[in-house]
């Protein structure tokens, strides 16, 4: 383990989670984030790319550039990058870690006040 490595290992001990697991999580998590932003730049430099490009062949305002076509591969892949974005950022948009919890407690409680006879 390298000395950098070794140090955030060291301020990120806790007593009831390893400091070894904390760091490889946020790693993973820098990562995840990185590769989100990569993406994002990649998409952005091919569409403008291809939209340019049409653009530079046709007219303002003409049929050829606001043809389906042109848009179709920023349209497509948007919704991709939307997903990718959703996997890294939103994870507990719908299901958070409180909701666990509740639904946890619910079903709890919903079993102890059932008698099983």
């Amino acid at each position: 383990m390298g000395r950098y490595r070794r140090h955030l290992f060291e301020n990120f001990q806790d007593e009831n989670f390893n400091g070894d697991a904390r760091y490889e999580l946020a790693y993973k998590r820098v990562k995840r984030i990185k590769g989100f932003y990569i993406h994002a730049f990649v998409y952005v430099l091919v569409n403008a790319f291809i939209i340019l490009s049409t653009f530079n062949r046709s007219m303002i305002g003409s049929e050829v550039f606001f043809k389906w076509d042109t848009f179709a591969t920023a349209a497509f892949w948007g919704i991709g990058l939307l997903a990718h974005g959703l996997s890294v950022f939103g994870r507990n948009i719908f299901f958070s870690d409180d909701w666990e919890e509740r639904k946890i407690k619910e079903f709890m409680d919903k079993d102890k006040n059932q008698k099983w006879e």
